[in-house]
């Protein structure tokens, strides 16, 4: 089949929010005709659900995905018009008994292929997890819950978004005096004064280089104190949160969120999360100890504070490695690190890249076809610089799934790679920072996880399915290599002379990957214990929770006015409530494989062949740990990530 074309507007979105609404109500007639019918068997029925479930999505994805990357009023208003709607139609959905009777029939009376039984089931689940055996009116409150929360995570990011592209900084030339000269440019405005913002190059460039401690200061207090107005955002969520869960059976909704996920219960989490802080925390004083020594033997009084950290970091690494990231952005341009990419894909697992003309959303976008010796895999678009609009960070999605359509075509997928990554300026392209070239090879992993797959059935297909502590895996695997010297050779090259980057500076690159990994570990596992002890009781004092998990856990005591929580989008605009641990959970798969495949030798085909179709062929046709075991031949060893990380050494 021929590949479609991203042809979504700001000009069309009224249109193709129609086609949304259509495909909506056309839908609902379509399960009540499948109802209607006698017989009813896996092909006549399921297959249907998930195909109506996979046009859905490809008309509602494009829109999505342009409120993400070309935000407008526009944008705004049909997003946040559909949501409810996509909400009231899949919580119907999710509460129709008669189809989870039906479900149940097949699953009992049928014989199911592997793949078959893994959507059965999945689908059971979900059925149960959306109120099918509720009385009708605790059904409606749960379809009110569920139309409120989707509106109010949009409202959360909303006003994130807004809070950070309003605010920014005007400094003078002796509030920059010493940062690069990359940086400068990149701030300049046209009075010859410069402008700094919360977004995250911009941002991430002053708390690192900026030599105004006040200056520093006030950025950072911007920062954490963006949009106050998701405070009560935040408070809403929690108590819906809570009620759903309890509608549903469950104690709290840690339990409901770990219902889909590998860890079997909260508890499980708290102790997985605690053990790791036990270990890696008597290191990260020992890394911030040091830190403190070098600020006061290079002219600093007092003890560092939060927005101190990155600022003094860097001059240590610095004096340790002589690793001045801004050297190392020249041999990192863009474009010829991603080719890069692609060609230690192609030496990895044999795939092939090529870049292909068709309509792209702005004029940096790239778009690739993807293919193996053996097949045609699917195409990637590629955006990857930051701009107004665009939302900050760095995320993988899917527009389509490989799957096989009603006439028993192949139907060949489609996903979106997003960064903010510096822009090119009038006389210099993208250089990325090395912690860039690690975030485009995670997204990367994400993409090939969902674009390599060979499942049959669009449920279970790529990332879909999997369980969500381990879908992290692929990515964290993937970003492993960067450092590599095989890996580095392939595209760090001096993008005016070609040079490629001096074995000193590759050696010092590999020698500093660690350095502050404890530091580093504590403040994610910070994240995910206070995520999770969030979401296991109710009602529950935010900043009381957070300050005290950071006692427990932190090295670094942020100031009093920090409310972090309020740009916390992963939990309160994203899929991670109760899930944010899932990348402490992964990073122990992906840091074991990693182990295996550097043990053996990097470009070892056998193993290369071994984890491309036991991991990310299979996508979520069957548990991640059965997939984890058929490629490593045992369970994972929490061990591996402790070794990774260089902690306990």
């Amino acid at each position: 089949m021929a590949f479609v074309e991203f042809t979504i507007t700001q000009e069309s979105l009224d249109r193709q929010k129609e086609l949304v609404l259509r495909t909506i109500e056309e839908n609902r007639a379509r399960i009540e005709e499948l109802l209607d019918r006698g017989a009813k068997s896996y092909e006549e029925f399921v297959r249907p659900l998930q195909l109506m479930e996979e046009r859905l999505g490809f008309y509602f994805a494009p829109i999505a995905h342009l409120h993400y990357v070309q935000n407008s009023p526009k944008t705004e208003e049909v997003y946040n018009a559909l949501l409810p709607e996509l909400t009231r139609y899949h919580t119907e959905l999710g509460q129709n008994r008669s189809i989870y009777v039906v479900l149940q029939e097949i699953a009992r009376r049928q014989q199911l292929s592997p793949q078959q039984r893994k959507v059965v089931e999945d689908m059971l689940l979900e059925f149960e997890l959306s109120g099918v055996a509720l009385s009708p009116g605790k059904q409606r409150r749960l379809k009110e819950i569920n139309i409120a929360l989707s509106e109010l995570g949009s409202a959360f990011a909303q006003n994130l978004l807004k809070a950070t592209e309003s605010y920014e900084l005007i400094l003078d030339e002796v509030d920059v005096a010493g940062m690069p000269q990359r940086e400068l440019e990149a701030a300049r405005i046209e009075d010859g004064r410069y402008r700094f913002t919360l977004k995250e190059p911009s941002y991430i460039a002053y708390m690192t280089y900026g030599p105004n401690r006040d200056r520093r200061e006030e950025l950072y207090k911007a920062y954490v104190t963006r949009a106050p107005e998701n405070e009560g955002v935040i408070a809403e969520i929690l108590r819906l949160r809570h009620e759903k869960a309890q509608l549903l059976g469950f104690e709290n909704y840690a339990q409901l969120s770990l219902a889909t996920k590998m860890a079997l219960s909260p508890e499980e989490v708290v102790d997985f999360l605690k053990e790791l802080a036990r270990k890696s925390r008597p290191q990260a004083k020992r890394e911030l100890e040091e830190l403190q020594r070098f600020a006061w033997d290079h002219g600093f009084e007092g003890q560092l504070e939060a927005f101190d950290i990155a600022y003094w970091s860097h001059k240590l690494k610095e004096a340790r490695y002589g690793i001045d990231e801004e050297a190392y952005r020249p041999y990192f341009e863009q474009g010829q690190t991603l080719k890069g990419l692609f060609t230690f894909l192609h030496r990895l697992f044999g795939l092939q890249f090529e870049e292909v003309e068709t309509p792209v959303w702005d004029e940096r976008v790239g778009c690739y076809q993807l293919s193996l010796p053996h097949r045609l895999v699917g195409r990637l678009y590629v955006d990857l610089e930051a701009r107004t609009g665009k939302r900050g960070g760095a995320w993988m999605d899917e527009w389509i799934s490989h799957h096989v359509n009603e006439h028993g075509e192949i139907v060949h997928p489609i996903a979106f790679i997003v960064a903010n990554f510096p822009p090119a300026t009038k006389g210099t392209p993208s250089l990325l920072r090395p912690e860039d070239v690690v975030t485009l090879f995670h997204e990367m992993g994400h993409a090939l996880h969902h674009l390599l797959s060979e499942v049959s059935e669009p449920a279970v297909s790529g990332i879909a399915g999997v369980e969500w502590d381990a879908v992290e895996f692929p990515s964290q695997f993937l970003e492993n290599f960067v450092y590599e010297e095989e890996v580095l050779s392939l595209f760090a090259r001096h993008y005016e002379s070609g040079e490629p980057l001096p074995a000193q500076m590759v050696e010092r690159l590999r020698a500093a990957r660690n350095f502050q990994s404890a530091m580093a570990m504590v403040r994610q596992i910070e994240f995910g214990l206070f995520d999770m002890l969030l979401h296991m009781d109710y009602p529950v004092d935010v900043q009381k929770l957070l300050d005290q998990v950071r006692q427990e856990v932190a090295v670094v005591q942020p100031p009093s006015y920090n409310r972090f929580q309020w740009s916390f989008g992963h939990i309160f605009a994203g899929g991670y409530a109760a899930g944010y641990y899932s990348y402490k959970w992964a990073e122990v798969l992906s840091a074991d494989a990693f182990f295996y495949f550097v043990d053996n030798g990097i470009f070892n085909d056998q193993i290369a062949q071994s984890y491309l179709q036991e991991i990310l062929c299979t996508g979520g046709s069957r548990p991640a740990m059965e997939s984890f075991k058929a490629f490593m031949g045992r369970e994972p060893r929490s061990e591996a990530l402790l070794k990774l990380c260089g902690i306990g050494d």
